[in-house]
């Protein structure tokens, strides 16, 4: 099997109880237990950690004279110490998270932290920098052993239909954390007198309150509880990187995410530079950036689920990365032509009308960013095996933290080199561009859901009745009526999981369509007359796909309809079925009928052929599919699955 196509591996997700995902919106789940303590106390977490990281920075660059850091050094020492446990622990964090109780793990890294903010409390009071420095790594400490948890609990507490939505929250409610945490914590130290002290106290507080709530999650039980921990992190982080390697999809997500924080570490560094240096504003003007920033991650992770419909659509990743090199590069036609200024205020910087070009491509690829990072987020959740899962994210830390760390170097290099700060974005929006096609390329899952999702979306409007009845795991059949030469995009955009096609041999000679089911390794077949060959290999090649545990989704009618009306099913699924039953496969069969799309542009008509007039039916023109009850593999007979595919065309 060729993991890195549409024939990845089988989404393994744990199912939540029957009637968990009947709500509304993603933000329903804040009034659920199983969700809303996780998301309040990550929430919590992350607002303490940029609120001491952030009234540290500033309190060693402002208020305090230390020979030994210099103010200049001082924001990349912390950012440093904070990021250097990720690079050591993390390979252990996700054995411990796999081992035991995700619960107990999420209560005791609380416990971690109230005490490490009782000794920065104790380190603020006396103004004690070497003590402060100690807990900013304790902290990276903390945020380390939590990573692993934090994403290995969702999907063992959501359903596939609510694993973007709560990450998409997740995702959201960290930005805006981060945001609060920092905005906090610069006002919090600059308080005349009792600056330290009010940051010891909201230090403690928001520990404190984090412990409380983690105390109303449900427990989430162990994934491997059998696991022998391995306590050498070299090794450990060699085994986690290779255990990661061994799925290329999920590795390939890992190398897509931590570019993606590659990407946004770009930025956000050089918001001071931008602001003073390019934008002539003051630090009302960097913070203002980083608002922007975070408000685009948080509304593009948000949109994530209305945009997949409520359930994993990694069709959104190549959308997110275009818009990131696209709104990246105008970044830089925006910021570069502005002309000299002395300082401005925040009000005075706002009047400017081309500041606001700045600030729309910034909350436009920021917007984008959360686009491309949720799916992927979700699919790696999804498609983790559950007994590595938090070790497999363990290993996307260790990946983060090594592309920050790469980001920092080489934004450093070309800053060094000469390059002002436009054309660091502008680099870093063309490098995107390149290193998003190396992966759509090497996983094509990735531009095939892209693809299905824009005509689903863009050319059609596309509805989907019964989709409970399509499996989160384990071998099925597919038989839909065949109206047009885009049933099967149609057919993977209404899919969260990848489908291999048996499709008529000729249509692989339509340009375009031919080229993207190759891609999709989409099954050749022939008439057995005019090719024995192909035709046996299709049916060896469905059973294989059986065998592993894959979707197979055939047009039992054998052919585009030329009347569009329900032709007569053939018998080539009982031979599909049979061959599997020989390779020990009982697969369901799950009837499928696709509505309204007789007398659209990729079908024929009654007086011509295919893709002639292409406003025949206007554009958005509605069309759907209705999923049906599985049928018993035993129990199926051409006529019988037909008579089901004829009732749910009017239904």
């Amino acid at each position: 099997m060729e993991p890195e196509t549409l024939t990845a591996s089988v989404p393994r997700a744990t199912a939540a109880p029957a009637g968990a995902h009947e709500h509304p919106n993603q933000f329903a789940l804040l009034r659920q237990r199983r969700f809303a303590p996780f998301f309040w106390t990550q929430f919590s977490g992350a607002a303490n950690d940029n609120l001491f990281k952030f009234a540290f920075t500033v309190m060693v660059t402002y208020q305090l004279s230390v020979s030994w850091l210099q103010p200049a050094m001082a924001g990349l020492v912390i950012g440093a110490l904070f990021i250097l446990p990720f690079l050591l622990f993390s390979a252990t964090a996700g054995q411990l998270t796999d081992k035991y109780d995700k619960t107990r793990m999420i209560r005791f890294v609380k416990n971690l932290e109230i005490a490490i903010m009782l000794v920065a409390a104790a380190g603020f009071f006396g103004g004690s920098v070497p003590v402060l420095l100690l807990c900013t790594f304790l902290m990276g400490v903390h945020s380390t052993l939590f990573g692993p948890v934090k994403f290995a609990y969702l999907p063992q507490v959501l359903s596939e239909r609510e694993l973007t939505g709560g990450n998409g929250m997740v995702e959201m409610g960290t930005f805006v954390a981060i945001l609060l945490g920092n905005v906090a914590g610069g006002l919090l130290v600059a308080v005349p007198g009792v600056g330290h002290t009010l940051v010891a106290v909201a230090c403690v507080a928001l520990a404190l309150l984090g412990r409380a709530v983690a105390q109303f999650i449900p427990a989430a039980p162990a994934t491997d509880p059998h696991l022998a921990i391995n306590w050498n992190p070299v090794t450990e982080t060699w085994r986690n990187l290779r255990l990661a390697h061994g799925n290329p999809v999920v590795f390939r997500s890992l190398l897509g995410i931590s570019w993606m924080w590659f990407f946004g570490a770009v930025f956000l560094s050089q918001f001071p530079s931008l602001a003073k240096n390019v934008l002539h504003g003051n630090e009302q003007v960097a913070s203002l950036l980083l608002v922007v920033f975070s408000i685009g991650i948080g509304v593009g992770s948000l949109l994530c689920e209305v945009l997949s419909r409520r359930h994993v659509e990694i069709g959104l990743v190549p959308l997110g990365a275009i818009g990131m090199s696209v709104f990246a590069i105008d970044l830089y036609f925006a910021s570069r032509g502005l002309p000299p200024s002395d300082v401005m205020s925040l009000a005075a910087f706002v009047a400017q009308p081309a500041h606001w070009r700045v600030m729309l491509d910034l909350a436009l690829l920021s917007l984008f960013a959360g686009l491309y990072s949720v799916p992927m987020y979700a699919l790696i959740q999804m498609r983790a095996q559950p007994t590595h899962r938090a070790r497999i994210i363990a290993a996307n830390n260790i990946l983060n933290a090594l592309f920050m760390i790469g980001s920092s170097v080489i934004a450093g290099a070309l800053l060094g080199a000469g390059f002002t700060v436009p054309q660091i974005f502008l680099f870093t929006g063309i490098a995107n561009a390149v290193v998003a096609f190396y992966i759509f390329m090497l996983v094509p899952e990735y531009l095939l859901r892209f693809v299905a999702w824009v005509i689903s979306r863009l050319v059609y409007r596309f509805k989907v009745q019964g989709d409970e009845h399509l499996p989160t795991a384990g071998a099925a059949i597919l038989a839909c009526n065949h109206v047009s030469f885009v049933d099967a995009v149609l057919l993977m955009a209404a899919s969260p999981r990848p489908i291999y096609f048996v499709m008529d041999h000729r249509i692989f000679r339509v340009p375009v369509l031919g080229w993207m089911f190759r891609l999709a390794k989409a099954i050749p077949i022939a008439p057995q007359k005019e090719d024995p060959r192909v035709y046996e290999a299709a049916f060896e090649r469905a059973a294989q796909v059986l065998r592993e545990g894959d979707l197979l989704a055939i047009f039992p009618e054998g052919g585009i309809t030329r009347d569009g009306q329900l032709q007569e099913f053939r018998g080539g699924i009982m031979k599909i079925i049979e061959r599997a039953r020989q390779e020990g496969v009982e697969a369901p069969v799950i009837p499928m009928a696709l509505t309204n799309l007789w007398g659209s542009f990729f079908s024929r008509i009654e007086r011509g052929g295919a893709m002639v007039r292409p406003f025949r039916r206007g554009m958005f023109s509605r069309v759907g599919l209705n999923v049906g009850t599985p049928v018993d593999a035993r129990e199926v007979q051409p006529a019988l699955l037909r008579e089901r595919v004829a009732r749910l065309l009017q239904a």
